[in-house]
């Protein structure tokens, strides 16, 4: 469009001009003729139409030349705003300023967060990099531009009163120096500065206003591609950041649910998905009450008093069927989601499943009933080996003498109550003694000592323990009318034995397997009413602290050899 004569004014003026340059030519061709009759008066009005033109030409050339500068810088405008990346742009404008200005040198200096201005970019008219040996600037004028938000311009900057006297002036002998602020919104953000230290009167006053102009829309640019260069970085944190979050939310071994304000689900991670047992993705959208129901508690109600309360709940343990797990125990954690501004967005649920954890409570419960409280802190799992290991252990028989008979004619709660005060005084014996029970058989309590915590006087331990249960009869004794008063036959044995958990990880038995278990059941039954019946082997473990006397050998079945057997009577005097 500039190529069109109608629509560019500079270029129907050189047409113009062209033309009175054709007509001036032949005047002063037809004055100039000699010995022609040409009168003053005319030669005069010749040589002033000369002097117009000539002057005419001078603002003609100085128009076009501002013209090509405003064509430049809109051209330049359009390539410095085609792109958002900082280095890109900054060294576009360094490179053009150059081509603009004639510049030996240009420096772009910019603003960081703390208002303290530094060196950006710095660029020759080579359009290379400036080293840093070579960044010596006019700090003075560069800090007057700061001040007054106004270019500067000066010609000669070693003969220009205002600057003359500086030691950078004159120590890097600087010369012709341009400097224009850069402005956005009112606020400067950095400044232009050029130079030449070759040459004076490089940058004039419309060199100055058109590096002005070209500034304003190098400012908008540059501050365009900060800000795209900061959101850029501020994305790529924020993804970084969101990656992270769904890694721990992955990796963490506690279900996390987030809502939106309506109960949608909008997030469950995969740890959340195997306690209900579900693909995370599945439930994403939909209400929260239809994939959780709680046995004791309104889920919906907890998560409105969340809302309105802007306060989280803990510690709600309950129960929750899912399809193909069945009765799940749930430690539930329900949290407001609050955004940056400290608005509710949604809800925040923590799922724990407990249901092993529960499992393991109630083993742990029972082994404690087994195991004396004494010894369960002593206890290392580890050691606990399913499959079992050989020991020597003591074991103990006891078994209520008389039950069957008394039994009959009983109502079963009060049969079952008076056996339970029986079989409790035997249990309480033994674990007071740091025996551990291994099962109640009917109206027997079957225990050992030594296992799983060592015992160096495991036997005595036995025999106190069995010498306690007869203590505590003739007490109870006191308690129950006569047809009630029942007795232990007990019979003791010290010999080796498997012990450890015996069957599949889903149901296990911590108990012992053996001979001596045999053999202990064995003297038992030979034990009359309120009888203490211990092996030979027992009795050599503990002969110099008990008082007991031999009795006839024992014939048990599934022995080829008589038993020998020592009826305990006391224990010895300290």
């Amino acid at each position: 469009m500039f190529d069109d004569p109608q629509s560019n004014p500079l270029m129907a003026s050189r047409q113009q001009l062209n033309l009175i340059r054709n007509i001036l030519d032949q005047l002063t061709d037809l004055v100039s003729i000699p010995n022609r009759n040409v009168d003053e008066k005319t030669q005069y009005l010749v040589l002033q139409l000369s002097d117009y033109f000539a002057k005419l030409s001078l603002d003609i050339k100085k128009d076009a030349m501002e013209h090509q500068d405003l064509r430049a810088l809109a051209d330049i405008g359009h390539v410095i705003n085609s792109s958002l990346e900082i280095s890109e742009v900054l060294r576009i404008v360094m490179d053009t300023i150059i081509a603009l200005t004639g510049a030996e040198r240009c420096f772009l200096m910019l603003k960081n967060d703390k208002g303290n201005l530094s060196i950006r970019m710095a660029r020759n008219w080579d359009q290379e990099s400036i080293e840093q040996s070579d960044l010596a600037i006019s700090r003075t004028i560069v800090n007057k531009v700061i001040e007054t938000s106004k270019p500067i311009v000066t010609t000669n900057a070693m003969e220009d009163p205002r600057f003359g006297r500086r030691d950078s002036i004159v120590t890097h002998n600087l010369r012709s120096i341009l400097c224009v602020p850069l402005v956005v919104k009112g606020k400067i953000t950095g400044v232009i500065y050029a130079d030449n230290r070759l040459k004076s009167g490089v940058f004039t006053k419309s060199g100055r206003d058109i590096l002005a102009a070209f500034a304003n829309q190098a400012a908008i640019a540059i501050e365009n591609a900060r800000l795209f260069n900061t959101t850029k970085k501020t994305l790529t944190e924020v993804t970084a950041l969101k990656n992270l979050m769904n890694d721990v939310f992955t990796s963490i071994t506690s279900g996390v649910i987030t809502t939106d304000k309506m109960g949608n689900i909008n997030f469950c991670n995969k740890a959340a998905g195997a306690i209900l047992n579900v693909n995370p993705k599945s439930i994403q959208g939909k209400q929260i009450t239809k994939c959780i129901s709680l046995s004791s508690y309104n889920l919906n109600e907890l998560i409105n008093n969340v809302h309105q309360l802007n306060q989280p709940i803990t510690g709600i343990e309950t129960k929750s069927k899912f399809p193909e797990r069945g009765d799940v125990h749930l430690s539930l954690s329900i949290s407001p989601l609050i955004n940056a501004s400290g608005t509710s967005q949604g809800t925040v649920i923590v799922l724990d499943d407990m249901t092993e954890r529960r499992r393991l409570e109630a083993q742990y419960r029972l082994f404690e009933r087994m195991v004396s409280p004494a010894l369960i802190g002593q206890l290392d799992p580890d050691k606990i080996r399913l499959g079992g290991e050989r020991k020597l252990i003591t074991a103990l028989f006891a078994d209520i003498r008389g039950y069957t008979k008394f039994s009959e004619g009983l109502i079963p709660e009060k049969l079952v109550s008076i056996l339970n005060r029986y079989l409790s005084i035997a249990a309480e014996a033994i674990l007071d003694y740091g025996g551990t029970i291994d099962k109640f058989q009917g109206d027997a309590v079957i225990a050992w000592f030594n296992a799983p915590i060592p015992q160096k006087d495991h036997t005595l331990r036995a025999i106190k323990s069995a010498l306690d249960i007869q203590r505590k009869v003739r007490l109870l004794h006191k308690e129950l009318s006569a047809p009630a008063r029942l007795s232990y036959g007990i019979g003791i044995h010290s010999g080796e034995a498997i012990l450890g958990l015996i069957g599949t990880e889903k149901r296990l038995d911590y108990t012992a397997i053996g001979d001596s278990i045999n053999i202990a059941k064995r003297i038992q039954e030979k034990a009359i009413d309120n009888q203490i019946l211990i092996s030979a082997e027992a009795y050599q473990q503990v002969r110099s602290q008990i008082i007991a006397e031999p009795i006839e050998p024992l014939f048990a079945k599934g022995k080829s050899h008589p038993i020998k057997v020592f009826k305990v009577i006391a224990l010895k005097q300290p």
